[in-house]
């Protein structure tokens, strides 16, 4: 799971709505499949509606990182704060729709709205209906951690445009004690794993304002405006891996210029894909300081477009792909296959008339 604000990534994104899992497609599906489904159903129930304060331990890449979490719900009020307790120091404070990032290594904060709704922790996904196409969903031997008996779920892509989950669940609560995201032959990519949860009926407010000291930070706000929607309305694709569509468009600020870039979200109702649009070749969109560069497949660009360079890079447990298109920089990010991010950024067309009625 990529810890971005609004990501994965992505990363790092869920809907506070509880959705019962759909039962069209039972004959495709693995043993102990319904029994799945209600225990992801019980699971966003708990992630959007309960109190819970935890630590837990994040691993990818080889590298592990100690984060702490704490969720409130005060009627249809949710805050939220998620820190990391090395490593960067940075934190992330939710209330409701607003999302503030405190940034101490970039000596920087970011206010910006926030357009999932779901549980930091929901860098989990939200395991919502309509995904039996395209997933098989069953259970998992039962098992225990930190000392509670788990209920264990598997989530396995049917194709090579995805990645997969293990969920072990709490028996009691149902909150995800374990969850692992993994490649299509069931290797780990990354884990995250409570050291210590509690759900406790009252949190404080004192415990859930930033620790970090903000005089002489910098402060950058972005706000959504009709303008950049309209912008970001001119780009379209011409063709998308199986199942896959547009959820939202609209800006985003990267790096720290302030300057916003068009922002594209594509989704197959659990793995998502973020796509920044700007002029280029030369303003590429900032990528976090993890990014590590692998070799890049053969290019897989469509005919009559002309693609000057292309670059695709290990962000966090996903990938990002760079390629110009169409004069315009176009950058996609996710939790997904390599051949993902390419394909869906190979996609990405500028629709010359809505850019006219754009200006």
């Amino acid at each position: 799971m990529i810890f971005l604000p609004n990501a994965r990534p992505a990363n790092l994104i869920a809907s506070c709505a509880l959705l019962c899992l759909s039962a069209a497609a039972a004959a495709e599906t693995q043993p102990g499949a319904d029994d799945a489904r209600a225990w992801l159903a019980k699971m966003n129930a708990t992630l959007a509606h309960r109190n819970y304060d935890g630590t837990f331990l994040h691993m990818s890449d080889g590298r592990v990182e100690t984060m702490r979490i704490l969720h409130r719900v005060r009627g249809s009020r949710v805050t939220e704060r998620l820190m990391s307790l090395d490593g960067s120091g940075r934190e992330f404070v939710r209330n409701n729709d607003v999302l503030t990032c405190y940034l101490p290594d970039k000596n920087t904060i970011l206010v910006e709205p926030r357009q999932s709704g779901g549980a930091f922790l929901g860098t989990l996904p939200q395991f919502g209906s309509g995904l039996d196409q395209y997933y098989r969903i069953g259970s998992l031997p039962g098992t225990r951690v930190l000392g509670r008996a788990a209920h264990g779920i598997a989530v396995t892509p049917k194709d090579q445009y995805r990645f997969g989950y293990r969920l072990w669940l709490d028996e009691e609560s149902a909150m995800p004690l374990k969850t692992q995201l993994c490649d299509s032959v069931g290797h780990v990519i990354e884990q995250i794993q409570f050291a210590h949860l509690e759900m406790p009926e009252m949190i404080p407010d004192s415990q859930l304002s930033p620790a970090l000291p903000m005089s002489g930070m910098r402060v950058i706000r972005h706000d959504a405006h009709e303008e950049s929607q309209a912008k970001a309305a001119a780009f379209r694709t011409i063709n998308l891996p199986p199942g896959f569509q547009l959820t939202m468009a609209g800006a985003r600020v990267l790096g720290g210029n302030g300057d916003p870039v068009m922002h594209l979200v594509y989704s197959d109702g659990l793995a998502t894909v973020s796509v920044f649009v700007e002029p280029g070749p030369d303003d590429r969109p900032a990528l976090p300081a993890a990014v590590t560069s692998v070799a890049a497949p053969a290019p897989r660009a469509p005919a009559q477009v002309e693609v000057t360079h292309e670059s695709l890079s290990r962000v966090g447990s996903g990938y990002a792909f760079s390629t110009l298109v169409d004069g315009h920089e176009v950058t996609a990010i996710g939790e997904v296959p390599a051949q993902t991010v390419e394909y869906i950024a190979n996609s990405v067309r500028l629709n010359a008339t809505a850019a006219a009625n754009a200006h």
